[in-house]
């Protein structure tokens, strides 16, 4: 079998192709590497042994795409490439209608033409939006997606849309849409990790930073939300389980679904401050913060049920935030000095 994974230099994307390889698949990875670096494919062959089809290009280029499509001659599509940060999306959100939608379409106008049948699609947790995280515990994928809170949200809310239709107009088109929560870690290995480049980090990421002495502190964005301790309680998700939960998906679409829908998370929530914390007692070393005003489109909670992935993908997440902490400050301390 031959996946073709668009974003593939990236965090979610390396981590998947290590996983695929070493279940002997072929993989074909697409990258325009404006939030990843090129060495990381020599991480890829250094973990699996193996070597990884790369091809530097933008998915803004439709005749470059549909290029690669036709010499490559994939059997399934996992859609991990776009903008991603919230607050750069309240910015400048025509930017990122235009990379996250305009690219999935350019894309999507490929995987017709050479008539590819499987496509996973990254979706997110932020399609919730207020409402759904307001007032349940946690979210299901039956949870309304009518009240997304930025941009960047909206931008996968429409993107589910579009295949959504396509898979309604394409007899044997198989779709998997998974809203994931907070990816975090890094591999066990240490050879690879998020590395966010210039673009805004997560709050792991953040904290290894602080704890490297590259930032002075951790800002906590709002102490004052309807939470146990005034910070943002989120569910956060090991990169290794959320890459095995891709590989779930994309066996279940052999058995000719039409579009599925499935969070990934772990269904435990955890807050800034209690990350922190753990983060701190993982490392044994103090993390210094300090309370700074709330992000517009952030959320007070968001948290999974995955019950639907356990039972019809029989996955689910086996990592916890110790776990998290401890390969995401491995991953830091055995960076390349220019992602340091």
């Amino acid at each position: 079998m031959k996946v073709l994974l668009t974003g593939g230099t990236g965090y979610i994307g390396s981590h998947l192709a290590v996983e695929l390889l070493m279940q002997g698949t072929e993989v074909v990875l697409i990258d325009n590497l404006s939030n990843s670096k090129a060495s990381v494919l020599s991480q890829i062959e250094k973990i699996t042994g193996q070597m990884a089809i790369f091809y530097a290009a933008d998915l803004l280029d439709r005749d470059a795409i549909l290029s690669i499509f036709k010499k490559e001659r994939v059997d399934a599509v996992i859609h991990l490439a776009g903008l991603k940060a919230v607050g750069e999306s309240i910015t400048d959100p025509l930017r990122y209608y235009e990379v996250n939608l305009t690219g999935t379409i350019n894309l999507c106008q490929a995987v017709m033409a050479t008539q590819v049948k499987q496509f996973v699609f990254s979706s997110s947790a932020a399609v919730y939006g207020g409402d759904a995280v307001a007032t349940e515990v946690s979210v299901t994928e039956e949870s309304p997606v009518t009240h997304a809170a930025n941009p960047y949200a909206r931008s996968k809310i429409y993107i589910e849309r579009i295949l959504q239709d396509l898979t309604a107009a394409t007899p044997g088109f198989n779709v998997a849409l998974l809203r994931y929560f907070n990816p975090a870690g890094a591999h066990l290995s240490g050879a690879i990790g998020e590395d966010a480049c210039n673009h805004p980090g997560t709050l792991i990421s953040c904290l290894t930073q602080v704890a490297i002495g590259k930032q002075k502190d951790l800002v906590i964005f709002g102490d004052d939300y309807p939470t146990p301790d005034g910070s943002c309680v989120r569910d956060y998700i090991h990169i290794l389980d959320l890459a095995l939960g891709h590989i779930a998906a994309l066996k279940k679409l052999n058995s000719n679904p039409g579009l599925v829908i499935y969070n990934l998370g772990t269904g435990k929530g955890h807050s800034v401050r209690e990350v922190v914390t753990v983060f701190e007692q993982t490392i044994s070393k103090h993390i210094p913060t300090r309370i700074g005003p709330r992000r517009d489109g952030d959320m007070p909670t968001c948290v999974a049920d995955p019950s639907l992935a356990l039972s019809e993908l029989n996955w689910q997440a086996e990592k916890g935030l110790s776990d998290i902490c401890r390969d995401a400050w491995r991953w830091r301390q055995l960076a390349p000095r220019d992602s340091k």
